[in-house]
């Protein structure tokens, strides 16, 4: 086959690729993905009018979806708001930052593209280099959206980060907290994170990145990739303990999953010893003879 008709034949696979990731999402996803992100967008107000949203792609299956999302959302909606795509390279290595281009050609994202030493940084931190690495990435993404124009950073956090991250608290960290749909920056005056695939199962991103034969980045972290940097962290092995205990109580009982995320809906503060409150520590003694 000639060199040009290679060409074409190579660029209508990829168009007929992105036409179906897009249809996918719309029908045979729609309950799973479409439904339930636009059920987000509204329940928990994500999306005003005159938004301009940087839409953050780290190069996972999680972030893909959501850009994909965002953009179907802008085509077929009230265009009452703006999104556009930013991706990092906190300092992927090189078949890693090739495939986050790649996808994006392959899916029609066009990428507002920046670079940062992020990780060469937080590897010279030996106690916890993840939590600074999370704190200065955050902190890259919104200083970048906000040279874009943005008033708002959206991030691919699901629902299972959602029930995983409330398990994590309370047996690890003492605490019931949880990942919030939405949250004013402390640090960015004006700004806000948004978590659009709030109401959404990592197994449903799955199976649409595996119905249209997609592949994406698992965990890029170059610091993984250095002998003895994580020697004596945590990095991911309680989230994956998280995960696995999930999984064992959802063979007991299938409303594991559920009843999880519902607790932090459905707190009764008469029932509980103490909380806090903006930094106030709120003990049921205080008023128990008032």
């Amino acid at each position: 086959m000639p060199e040009e008709e290679r060409m074409n034949s190579g660029g209508a696979a990829k168009a007929a690729v992105r036409r179906e990731a897009e249809r996918s999402i719309i029908r045979q996803y729609r309950k799973e993905l479409w439904s339930k992100f636009t059920k987000a967008v509204n329940q928990y107000e994500l999306i005003k009018s005159g938004d301009r949203i940087a839409v953050c792609v780290s190069g996972g299956k999680d972030s893909f979806l959501m850009a994909k999302l965002f953009e179907e959302l802008y085509k077929h909606g009230e265009r009452n708001f703006e999104p556009v795509y930013l991706t990092m390279d906190p300092g992927y290595n090189a078949k890693n930052r090739q495939k986050i281009l790649d996808n994006a050609e392959l899916l029609g994202i066009e990428l507002n593209h920046f670079s940062s030493s992020i990780f060469e940084i937080a590897a010279e931190d030996d106690n916890s280099p993840c939590y600074l690495c999370a704190r200065m990435r955050r902190g890259a993404l919104y200083a970048n959206a906000k040279k874009l124009g943005c008033n708002k950073i959206a991030l691919g956090h699901h629902y299972d980060d959602v029930i995983e991250t409330i398990l994590m608290g309370m047996l690890y960290g003492g605490q019931i907290q949880t990942m919030m749909p939405k949250l004013h920056s402390v640090n960015f005056e004006g700004m806000e994170l948004i978590r659009p695939l709030y109401l959404i199962r990592e197994e449903s991103i799955r199976k649409w990145a595996g119905h249209n034969g997609l592949s994406f980045i698992q965990c890029a972290c170059a610091l993984t990739e250095r002998p003895g940097v994580y020697e004596g962290t945590d990095h991911s092995g309680k989230r994956a303990e998280i995960k696995a205990l999930i999984k064992k109580l959802h063979e007991i009982n299938p409303y594991t999953e559920a009843n999880i995320f519902k607790s932090v809906e459905n707190v009764n503060l008469a029932t509980i010893i103490a909380y806090k409150e903006e930094g106030v520590i709120h003990h049921f003694l205080d008023t128990y003879d008032s």
